[in-house]
């Protein structure tokens, strides 16, 4: 789910003029608000990072009811908690969902959901659009590999202590913002 343009979303509007398929208006800057949260489905790849797909695509591998029903979950789900989160000055510009099947075949959330691991958090007081916004997630460390002469291919470098007291430093902010408790 995307509210706003920013990562691969950014990088794919940047050269398509559209994001998994979804065309978008032109001349949009980085890290606009979009005019609605757009559905972005992605799928696992063979090797590497997630792939991002189009919704005809999703319609092809999990049918195409299955495929609706995903995604009206999960605009609801992104409106409900982005929502939630505006209100304690936290904008959640995009966040993943996954979603499996139990037993029976009913449709499930699984894995972590609404997390700094699986969203982009942006304070809004600090928020600008045409820039890419300090955040409160693991974007510090993407931002520190990017400085390195790696491949994006197993294993990662190890991170220095100072990179991650600063990523844990930023996880504690939000979850202080987001739930007004302030950790020790």
């Amino acid at each position: 789910m995307r509210g706003y343009l920013i990562g691969s979303g950014w990088k794919d509007y940047q050269k398509t003029g559209a994001v998994c398929g979804i065309k978008l208006p032109a001349g949009l800057k980085q890290a606009q608000k979009l005019p609605e949260p757009i559905f972005t489905p992605a799928t696992k790849a063979e090797e590497g990072h997630d792939e991002n797909i189009s919704f005809a695509e999703t319609e092809k591998l999990i049918g195409a009811d299955r495929a609706a029903q995903v995604r009206d979950i999960s605009i609801r789900l992104y409106r409900e908690a982005a929502d939630f989160a505006a209100n304690k000055g936290i904008i959640i510009a995009d966040t993943k969902f996954e979603f499996g099947l139990d037993d029976q075949g009913q449709l499930v959330l699984i894995d972590e959901a609404l997390t700094a691991d699986s969203s982009r958090f942006w304070p809004a007081d600090s928020y600008r659009e045409g820039t890419s916004p300090p955040s409160f997630d693991k974007q510090y460390v993407r931002d520190y590999l990017e400085t390195l002469d790696w491949d994006k291919t197993p294993p990662a470098p190890k991170l220095p202590a100072e990179v991650i007291a600063k990523t844990s430093e930023k996880y504690r902010e939000a979850l202080e913002r987001l739930t007004g408790r302030t950790l020790k």
